[in-house]
Formats: C-alpha cells, sequence, structure tokens
C-alpha cells in the first residue's frame, strides 16, 4: 500500500466552510478517481511553534505506486487547482509519499 498524505495549514476563520468543502466535494473527487481504496481525514493535536491556523493531515491510500502515479498524472493537477481557487491565500499545504513496509 502506498500512502499520499497531504497536511494542511488553514487560517482558522475558513477552518469550518474548508471541513465542509473537503468531506462534500474534495474528499469524494478524489476518491471517485478509482486511484485510492481508503481515506482518512485527521485534526493534528499537538501544536506547532509559529502555526497560526489549524492543521489537517488527509491521508490516501493506493494499492500500488500505479494508482497513485495515475492520480498525480491524470488528476492531480486540475483538484490542485480547485482548492486553490476555492481557498486562495487561506492555506498552507505540503504532500507526502510513504510506502508501507
Amino acid at each position: 500500500m502506498i500512502l499520499y498524505n497531504v497536511t494542511v495549514c488553514v487560517e482558522e476563520a475558513v477552518s469550518g466552510q474548508w471541513i465542509k468543502w473537503m468531506k462534500e466535494i474534495h474528499i469524494p473527487e478524489m476518491m471517485n478517481t478509482g486511484c485510492f481504496v481508503e481515506h482518512k481525514f485527521l485534526l493534528l493535536t499537538n501544536e506547532i511553534d509559529g502555526n497560526s491556523g489549524i492543521t489537517y493531515g488527509i491521508q490516501f491510500w493506493s494499492k500500488t505506486q500505479k494508482h497513485l502515479d495515475k492520480y498525480m498524472t491524470d488528476f492531480a493537477d486540475e483538484l490542485r487547482e480547485k482548492h486553490n481557487k476555492k481557498f486562495i491565500n487561506k492555506f498552507v499545504a505540503f504532500r507526502t509519499i510513504l510506502k508501507e513496509v
């Protein structure tokens, strides 16, 4: 299994709207790509020095690297752009890819 993890720090003022949009729109769109078999939406509960927002981790599990590559090639740019337009200048994000050992 391959874990595609997206960590997002969202401004507190828009966090409620962001959570609703993630649950109702973005995460379903990600899952509908057929590239992932499971997801988890998590809240970071420990403080990070200098962090002025609320931090979340969204985990998407792929069966194989091939499935994740398909997501990256066919879907990632469009879905990221939707997120960026919806919440412009209201978040920072970074992505990591982890392989189960």
